[in-house]
């Protein structure tokens, strides 16, 4: 599986380029990637989210094919799209996003943050508020859109949505979390690394069935 950092990436170009990659994989033409980015300060909305929950905005609203509700992305958020074949890794969504969520865990944990899964909701939070969220699709078994952890963000902007459809969420960022926050990079050199040793111990590949051959 390849890492690829993307920089500050729009929206449309970063959602472009997942669409492009995934077809591919699906085909068996590319290897499985995980794209690391920051957006330019944007709300997304999945399939079955409200608008209203979008209370005051100047910001661009993009609608799209995830599960989940409202969600803000801007700098300082590390976002993480993996783009990964289920149909070769137990075709089990559920499965897929309790593991993201036990990435991002290990991912503060690292940093000496201690966090924590809610009954009932999708996503990670520290002791201040919800601090990693998740939101993923999936197309002919390859999966889209993934996870952002807000690294050391302007939080202001959830004051104008309901994150993830919760009304008065408090939600939070590593700077917040500790007295000597990481740096992005630092963030973003860790990160990859506990995703790549989960997902070799926790979701392993199948190998495919072996080729007909005429005799």
């Amino acid at each position: 599986m390849r890492i690829l950092d993307c920089g500050l990436v729009e929206y449309r170009e970063a959602l472009a380029l997942q669409e492009r990659l995934a077809a591919e994989i699906a085909a068996g033409n590319e290897e499985e990637t995980l794209l690391l980015l920051e957006h330019p300060a944007v709300y997304t909305i999945g399939r079955g989210g409200d608008l209203a929950n979008i209370l005051d905005s100047t910001l661009p609203v993009e609608r799209i094919n995830r599960g989940g509700d409202v969600a803000w992305h801007g700098p300082g958020q590390l976002v993480g799209y993996p783009l990964v074949h289920l149909g070769r890794r137990g075709r089990d969504l559920h499965r897929w996003m309790r593991f993201l969520e036990e990435v991002l865990i290990a991912t503060l944990v690292a940093f000496h943050i201690p966090a924590h899964r809610v009954a009932g909701q999708t996503g990670v939070w520290s002791s201040r508020g919800k601090i990693g969220f998740i939101g993923v699709g999936v197309r002919h078994w390859v999966t889209l859109h993934g996870f952002a952890l807000n690294v050391c963000p302007d939080l202001r902007s959830y004051e104008r949505i309901n994150p993830c459809g919760l009304a008065g969420c408090a939600v939070s960022s590593m700077m917040m979390e500790t007295q000597t926050p990481p740096s992005m990079a630092e963030v973003k050199h860790t990160a990859p690394v506990l995703f790549l040793q989960q997902v070799t111990k926790h979701l392993p590949r199948t190998p495919p069935p072996p080729s007909l051959v005429p005799r």
